[in-house]
This record gives C-alpha cells, sequence and structure tokens, in this order.
C-alpha cells in the first residue's frame, strides 16, 4: 500500500464519520486534508496522521475521541495490521508486511517513472540561472547554480510542469566594453585597464581574437578595434562558457541576448504597457516607474533624462517578453549580490498585472568556499582573482561537484572540502550513494550466478525491521520528489538518497539475496532481489533528477 492508496482509504474512512458529524455535509474534506507522515520512531508505525486534529473543530468532535473513532475504521481496511490513537489524538498506522512488500514490485515494473507524475502539467516554467556575464569564466557561485538550476529542471519536468532552461546572455553594458578594453591592452601588452579584466584567460582570448580576425587587427583606429576585440571576444568567450556548462551536464534551451532588448524596441513596449496601466509618470525629465505602489522601497527611473534606458528597463522588457512567450511560472535563480534586487522585481511583477511569487520567483544562491588540507581554495590559475568551474571539475569531477554543491540548500553559504570530495569512502556523500547504487546491481549479479530470479514474489517475507524500513524510505521518494518541487529545493532530493543509502547499506548486512552455501533458493531471496532491484532503481532515479551518474560498478 502506497501513500497515495492509504490516502484514499483513510478518505474513505473519515469522510462519513464527517458527514455524519455534520449532517451529511463532509464539508468539502479530501485527501489533500489528511496529511500523512513517516513517524522519526519507527516503534510508532509506519504512518501517522494528525488528520482528527486538524478536522476536530470542523466535525465539532473531541480530538481523540474523533480519532477513535477514524481507527475502527482504518483496522477493516485490507493491508493494514493495526491503527493506534496516541497523544490528544494522533493516528499511528503500521501496515501489514504484504501491504508495505508489495510496493518493490511497483518499483520494479514502474522503473524511471516511478516518483514521476503530472500534477504540474498546468505550469509553463522559464527557468532562468547562471547567466554569468560573457567575461570570463564561470565562478564557484554560478557552478552553484549551473548545478543546482539543472537539477530543479529535471524535478519539475518529472512532475509534469513544462521547463524552459533559459541562459541570459548579457551582451550590453558598461562591462562588456571593460572587457573590451582589456583585451585590447593585453594584445598590445599594456597593464590591465584600472577598471578591466585580468587573468591569463585574457590573454589567451586577445590572441584567439587576432586569429579569428580577417585581416590585419592593428592596422584599425582605435574605436574599429575597440568594436573588434569587443565582438569577437565575447563569442570567443562565451563559446567557452556554454562548453564548460555542457561539459558539466548542463545545456540550455534558450540563449537571450540582452542586446536584442533594445534593438528589437522590447523596452518601448513595455515602458507603453506600464503606461496603460497607469503605472508610469514623468518627472525631472525622466520616465519612472511608480514601484512604491507594489511593495518597492521607491519609485524606480526606466528612462533617464539623457534618453538612454535605466538598467531596470532591462528587466521590465525581458519579463514582459517572457509572458508574451507564454511561461506562466518565472523562476530566475540569482547570485547573493542580487539579494537587494528582489524587491523590485516582485514591484515589476505587480505592476503588470501579475502575482508576485506565483508568476515570478526569484531565489537567491549564497557563497560557496573551497577548502583543501583545512585551508581556503581562493586562487585560479586562469581567471587568476577567483576558482571557476573547470577548477572545481578538474579536482574532483562532474558527479562530485554536482552533487556536493546540490545536496545543501541553496540560501546558506557552503564550504566544500576537497578532500573529503576526492576520498571513495563513505565520508564522501556522492561516493556513499553511488556505491550503495553500485551494490545493488552486485548483488543481482551474484542472485543471477546463484540462480535467484524474480519469478516469484511473496511480499508477506519482507519482513525483517531492516526491510520494513528500507521499504518505508522507499515508500517517500515520490513525496519527496513533489515536495522538491513545490519549494524549488533540489538538495531534499540529494538528503533523501542518503538516507535511502544508509538504509539499503543495513538492509544488505542482515538479509541475504542468495542462499547460502549449498542450500536452496527459496522464495524469500526471489522477494528479497525484488526489494534489491527496486532499492536500486529509486537510487538510479534519484542521481538522474541530480544530473549525477548512476554506476553499476565502483
Amino acid at each position: 500500500m502506497d501513500p497515495a492508496a492509504l490516502s484514499a482509504a483513510l478518505l474513505a474512512v473519515i469522510a462519513p464519520l464527517a458527514e455524519a458529524r455534520r449532517e451529511g455535509s463532509s464539508a468539502g474534506i479530501t485527501a489533500a486534508d489528511l496529511p500523512l507522515e513517516r513517524p522519526k520512531n519507527r516503534d510508532h508505525g509506519d504512518w501517522a496522521s494528525n488528520a482528527a486534529l486538524k478536522l476536530s473543530k470542523i466535525v465539532g468532535a473531541n480530538p481523540r475521541e474523533f480519532a477513535a473513532e477514524i481507527a475502527a475504521g482504518l483496522e477493516a481496511v485490507e493491508g493494514i495490521a493495526s491503527v493506534e490513537v496516541a497523544g490528544p489524538g494522533f493516528i499511528n498506522i503500521r501496515l501489514d508486511a504484504a501491504a508495505a512488500g508489495a510496493l518493490a514490485r511497483t518499483i520494479v515494473e514502474q522503473g524511471a517513472a516511478f516518483g514521476t507524475n503530472d500534477s504540474r502539467a498546468d505550469e509553463v516554467i522559464n527557468l532562468e540561472f547562471v547567466s554569468a556575464n560573457p567575461t570570463g569564466p564561470i565562478h564557484l557561485g554560478g557552478t552553484r547554480w549551473a548545478a543546482a538550476g539543472d537539477s530543479l529542471a529535471r524535478i519539475l519536468s518529472s512532475q509534469g510542469a513544462k521547463v524552459t532552461r533559459e541562459y541570459y546572455f548579457n551582451d550590453h553594458g558598461a562591462q562588456i566594453d571593460r572587457f573590451a578594453r582589456s583585451l585590447v591592452a593585453a594584445h598590445q601588452g599594456d597593464p590591465t585597464p584600472e577598471d578591466g579584466y585580468g587573468g591569463a584567460y585574457i590573454g589567451d582570448i586577445a590572441q584567439r581574437v587576432v586569429a579569428a580576425y580577417d585581416g590585419d587587427i592593428d592596422a584599425l583606429d582605435a574605436d574599429a578595434k575597440q568594436e573588434a576585440f569587443r565582438e569577437l571576444g565575447v563569442n570567443l568567450m562565451f563559446g567557452e562558457i556554454k562548453q564548460s556548462l555542457h561539459e558539466f551536464g548542463v545545456d540550455f534551451d534558450v540563449y537571450f541576448h540582452e542586446n536584442d532588448l533594445h534593438d528589437s524596441g522590447a523596452v518601448e513596449r513595455a515602458v507603453a504597457r506600464l503606461r496603460e496601466l497607469g503605472h508610469i509618470f514623468e518627472a525631472d525629465g525622466a520616465t519612472w516607474l511608480r514601484s512604491t505602489e507594489f511593495g518597492d522601497d521607491k519609485d524606480r527611473v526606466i528612462i533617464k533624462s539623457d534618453g538612454n534606458p535605466a538598467y531596470i528597463s532591462g528587466d521590465l522588457a525581458y519579463y514582459l517578453d517572457k509572458r508574451e512567450r507564454g511561461f506562466n511560472r518565472c523562476i530566475i535563480m540569482l547570485g547573493a549580490d542580487h539579494h537587494g534586487y528582489v524587491q523590485r522585481l516582485m514591484a515589476m511583477c505587480a505592476a503588470f498585472g501579475d502575482e508576485p511569487n506565483v508568476n515570478l520567483q526569484v531565489l537567491i544562491g549564497q557563497m560557496v568556499n573551497l577548502v583543501r588540507d583545512g585551508q581556503p581554495v581562493r586562487m585560479s590559475k586562469r581567471n587568476g582573482t577567483v576558482v571557476t568551474l573547470e577548477d572545481l571539475v578538474e579536482i574532483v569531477g562532474v558527479d562530485a561537484a554536482r552533487y556536493a554543491l546540490t545536496r545543501s540548500s541553496a540560501d546558506s553559504n557552503l564550504d566544500i572540502d576537497l578532500d573529503v570530495l576526492q576520498k571513495r569512502t563513505n565520508d564522501n556523500p556522492v561516493f556513499y550513494v553511488q556505491y550503495a547504487h553500485a551494490r545493488t546491481h552486485n548483488v543481482a549479479r551474484n542472485a543471477a550466478d546463484s540462480g535467484v530470479d524474480r519469478s516469484a514474489f511473496a511480499p508477506e517475507l519482507l519482513d525483517h525491521e531492516t526491510e520494513s524500513a528500507l521499504l518505508g524510505a522507499l515508500q517517500e521518494f515520490p513525496r519527496i520528489v513533489a515536495f522538491a518541487a513545490e519549494v524549488r529545493e533540489p538538495h531534499r532530493v540529494a538528503r533523501y538518497l542518503e538516507e535511502l543509502a544508509g538504509l539499503y547499506h543495513r538492509w544488505y548486512d542482515n538479509c541475504r539475496v542468495t542462499p547460502i552455501g549449498d542450500a536452496p533458493v527459496e522464495p524469500v531471496h526471489r522477494t528479497r532481489l525484488w526489494l534489491n532491484d527496486a532499492t536500486g532503481q529509486v537510487l538510479r532515479n534519484g542521481l538522474d533528477l541530480l544530473g549525477v551518474s548512476a554506476p553499476e560498478r565502483m
């Protein structure tokens, strides 16, 4: 019996009880109103519900008395072994072994589909992440969003959402001009401009610009040379960024150029829309958005008095463009230095008539620090100022990097111990999970050699305490993934996988899939193979959601 079936059984018991107390009305109670949780103490059963406490006022009943009525009804449900009422009205439910064990077969038969659903089929999501300026390699903050953003896209897609991964290509503004001046200076052997970019990569890109330019770049005047280095340099740098992300397992569906907003008239269309809605005013020769009406701390200049668009104008045009492309959910993942932008972005969303945190959601990621030999790792050989995506991957590999960057909540600072990630021990969390998956395949290979197959399935035989605990965790996978999608937190999947791996290793130590010596193969061995393979499937499904490989041998 899976959580959905148990919720349905709980509803079937509670609805008539509520109707009897409310004279024919169940007050519209649904399965969503009947929470189920795994008890922290497994002695309390397989599942617990506070439904009686939650609904007691609605039905006009004493919580504990109502819980007792519910318990009596649940005890008659096939697959439920016992029900107890605890405290002021908590309901503890214990499944019989056959009902709990049947899940193993369900998982194996569903395969990669286990944990997926179509609950978010009405969500058309634009997920914008990384969006690093094409002025240098991706630093660790951007790398964290690459791992977390791609994982979030996978998780949302698994719940039926239509997700478009989008990279905002910032090729407009002062930072691009500084990048071009830095390239020119490197080519000419001049010092890096005071506000420019340093690092060996600048010299590399400058040399490639010269090689790619059709003609003698030094024959150009200063302005033309600057433009040549700007255009070719940005394209070369962005090519490197895209290649690095691809090798990291992250590819985007759309690369949106900021320049297009200004060249296509999108800014003017956004201003016109806001003017129609009555949220634009003129003052001091500039055009303003009356954003204080929507929770911003001050009104914002959109078009400056010199006629040039202010920075926020691009945000307005870009958001409107996304909505016009049909996205009803726009999620933006930004670095810690953008925390102050959230309020104005939400005001912008509301000004367009949309609902903040529904049509637009902004996620802020915090800093990442690398540690080796107990000391912080600060410098990149190539970039010269910060550690990059390539640096991290070179040290620990793609799998370890992606897993380490995703397994912690993105809104907290993250310290990554490189020494731990290079170990092939249980101290290394990605090794711990991947090894559990590889072990399930090793068990299956040994089972095949011993003549153990899945020709029989007797779930009532899965009655060892470690089997109960493992089955309980397997049941949780769909709920964990659904919740991770709801709260936009991929790390919940990673932490779940670590817990599942631990439970599997304990089961492996206590329950044999293959008979000892010349003992005959019995139904319990075949049934345990189902459980072994089910665990491997869930580990594989979870790792895939994180963009991490599931090796069959280690």
